[in-house]
């Protein structure tokens, strides 16, 4: 976008013309575009492999570890919770965020052996930022086991608890190149498609910055005859154009009715190519 502005008002101004007529070549007038097109590249592609995946497992991490920052305050005094799978909780006072006093829980995480516990007072606490520990003091426990049960006090009990929110499989944007290789190992041809396309898509998108530094500078000189924002127009639209044949093109990979590597490349050499005709016969002006 800045290529096409920049280079739009280089053209309206007649300064393209006047640059041309001092000796200067396309190329040589396009040569701030080869720079940022090939560091965009370069950042895309430290994007794309490394700080992308990366960014995605610390947002998880995040989350999970504001939910289970959170999970005290979300236990009310009088209240059945059931924020915990398979749990329970009943607390008559809260005195404080973290504590608690007269506690009921029923425990039926293993079927077969259901357990009811009861305590005077309590402490709740994060264990390993993923994990919610009950610290029980002056206690009551019952198990049950079919028509049997056991019984007995304790003076203190903990009791590791996971949230009521199932986390997630790995999404495939988290994952690293090689453990995206590594996914479609076990798998089949088709099922290992979203795999495949999300490993060109890191690859591809990354280099289309290559074919956009081809790409802006002629597209910049339609300005002079369309207006101002005529090449910037002009550049939205074949954008737009790119982006649509690049969900096509996935979605018909995904289908089975193309191969990944033309689904997912196809957009990119069509632009390719066009860019270097655009460009070629911009040079030869």
């Amino acid at each position: 976008m800045s290529t096409l502005l920049t280079y739009g008002r280089l053209n309206t101004d007649n300064e393209i013309v006047i640059l041309r007529a001092s000796g200067m070549t396309f190329k040589g007038i396009a040569a701030p575009v080869f720079a940022l097109g090939i560091s965009c590249f370069l950042t895309g592609m430290l994007v794309s492999f490394y700080l992308g995946p990366l960014s995605m497992i610390k947002l998880r991490e995040t989350i999970s570890n504001v939910i289970t920052t959170r999970a005290p305050a979300a236990i009310e005094e009088g209240v059945f919770t059931t924020l915990f799978k398979d749990i329970v909780l009943f607390v008559k006072e809260k005195p404080e965020a973290d504590r608690m006093r007269e506690i009921f829980i029923y425990d039926e995480r293993n079927k077969k052996e259901p357990k009811v516990v009861t305590a005077k007072e309590g402490r709740i606490s994060a264990v390993d930022g993923i994990d919610i520990a009950f610290y029980l003091k002056d206690g009551y426990m019952q198990i049950a086991k079919g028509s049997s049960s056991t019984e007995f006090f304790f003076a203190g009990y903990q009791l590791s608890l996971n949230l009521n929110t199932e986390q997630p499989a790995k999404k495939n944007s988290e994952l690293t190149p090689f453990e995206l290789l590594r996914e479609t190992n076990n798998l089949s041809q088709q099922q290992a498609v979203p795999f495949f396309l999300e490993l060109h898509r890191r690859l591809s998108l990354p280099s289309v910055c290559l074919i956009l530094m081809l790409l802006g500078p002629p597209l910049s000189l339609f300005a002079g005859k369309s207006g101002r924002l005529g090449g910037l127009t002009l550049g939205l639209l074949i954008f737009a154009v790119f982006y649509v044949l690049l969900i096509y093109g996935e979605n018909l990979a995904r289908s089975g009715k193309i191969s990944h590597y033309i689904g997912a490349w196809s957009p990119t050499v069509i632009l390719g190519l066009f860019s270097i005709g655009v460009f070629k016969r911009e040079d030869k002006k």
